[in-house]
């Protein structure tokens, strides 16, 4: 009799992991309480998996022998707890998957910096002709990966939502490059369960597994003890990274900054374990191209260099972009604020920012705080205003930095669409025609 699988959740995750439980045998259906992708709705009707949209049968649930959930559904809402009340397993998409591939996984983790760190282990394999894929929250599902087309290695970025949802998942290398305030409405606003989260990246790994972490960050070091006593541990600290800044070449303009060189260097420990050697390694950071939204250049025009960072949507985020900048700086920040505190940015403003344009709907907390510390400060709700203000206090030699640390709720659909709005909104009026 065929085992019955139930999967929460229409988008990536959710779809990879019906597809894959369909070719191991399960009978498997798909609910969404929202409108499924028409994409993935081909996906799912060209294997003939059934699924519902825009609404959950909850009278049918409980048939089911298990319960693959996507990362955006939160654990705490009463039919995830009723699954649990009756001895229902419920995973995540990452769970199933790794009971299906015996492939080398180097799993990463972090507050900041886990995608970049995720696509530098990525492209230093695949330039070293390594048969690697790019998978979990950046690429493609890992479960569709390894049903579709499977990899001898797997690059897996992890967020919380995914590891709370692993029991036995284990990968051969985890990374853990920080861990700072965010996402805390998902853990009760208490940081420590958000950091014990993280920690779950390492939980289940083992004599010959390899953990590497930031041996800066107090939150990582205070648990260490807690990890088991046979995984093997590698600190990398980002105040000592001469070694491999006398190692390696950073000419690359994608790996500017002591942050993304403390991301390389926990790349670069990860992909030594797959056997590379310095020089296929350096042809791999010579490679790299990180993806959009992060310390992206993508204009000069008149002495004037414009860096969209849209996807840094907390204080630490910007803390990064500020550091790895040299100024003057015009600073474009703002958004749906997500309780933060500017303190640890007053360094680099003092010395670096010139001016700050406030872009959002309610930009009273940045203000406040900024008041009597830029001189040239203002509070915008548009784009088209940002622009007249960035006209207004250009100059040659300065750097318009979007670096919003807010999430982007308030104005667009998601820092893509705010980051892809600023890029067409400022080649349209600083592109030289």
């Amino acid at each position: 009799m065929h085992k019955r699988l139930l999967v929460l959740g229409g988008g990536e995750s959710g779809v990879g992991a019906a597809i894959l439980a369909l070719k191991e045998g399960f009978n498997v259906f798909l609910s969404d309480s929202g409108k499924i992708a028409d994409k993935y709705k081909k996906k799912l009707d060209d294997v003939g998996i059934d699924y519902e949209e825009g609404k959950h049968s909850f009278e049918m649930f409980f048939e089911f022998s298990e319960v693959v959930k996507s990362p955006g559904i939160p654990d705490r809402l009463d039919f995830i707890q009723a699954f649990k009340e009756k001895n229902i397993p419920v995973i995540s998409e990452i769970e199933f998957a790794c009971r299906y591939t015996r492939a080398y996984v180097i799993a990463i983790t972090g507050s900041n910096g886990k995608t970049t760190t995720t696509n530098l282990v990525y492209q230093i394999l695949k330039a070293a002709n390594k048969d690697v894929a790019l998978v979990g929250n950046v690429g493609q599902s890992f479960a569709l990966r390894v049903a579709e087309e499977p990899a001898s290695i797997y690059a897996l970025e992890l967020s919380s939502f995914q590891l709370d949802g692993i029991k036995e998942f284990r990968p051969d290398v985890s990374i853990l490059l920080n861990i700072s305030p965010d996402h805390l409405d998902r853990y009760d606003h208490d940081f420590d369960q958000y950091a014990d989260s993280k920690l779950r990246i390492c939980m289940n790994q083992s004599n010959g597994d390899k953990f590497i972490f930031n041996g800066n960050d107090e939150k990582i070091l205070q648990r260490l003890t807690l990890l088991p006593e046979v995984l093997s541990r590698c600190s990398v600290s980002m105040d000592k990274l001469d070694a491999y800044v006398e190692t390696f070449d950073w000419t690359n303009k994608a790996l500017q900054g002591n942050h993304n060189r403390f991301n390389a260097a926990c790349a670069i420990e990860a992909v030594r374990t797959c056997g590379l050697v310095d020089s296929e390694i350096q042809s791999g950071l010579d490679l790299f191209v990180n993806d959009p939204h992060r310390l992206e250049s993508f204009l000069e025009a008149d002495g004037i260099e414009f860096i969209n960072d849209s996807k840094a949507t907390n204080v630490e985020a910007v803390y990064y972009a500020l550091d790895a900048i040299e100024g003057p700086i015009l600073w474009i920040a703002g958004g749906v604020d997500k309780g933060n505190e500017y303190e640890t940015l007053d360094h680099f403003v003092e010395e670096k920012v010139a001016a700050l344009i406030c872009l959002g709907t309610d930009n009273s907390k940045l203000l406040n705080y900024y008041e009597n510390k830029i001189e040239q400060l203002v509070s915008v709700d548009s784009l088209e205003l940002m622009i007249e203000k960035i006209k207004d206090w250009k100059k040659a030699g300065m750097k318009v930095l979007l670096s919003p640390a807010c999430s982007s709720f308030d104005l667009f659909n998601n820092y893509m669409h705010r980051g892809d709005a600023f890029k067409e909104i400022i080649l349209e009026n600083f592109r030289t025609k």
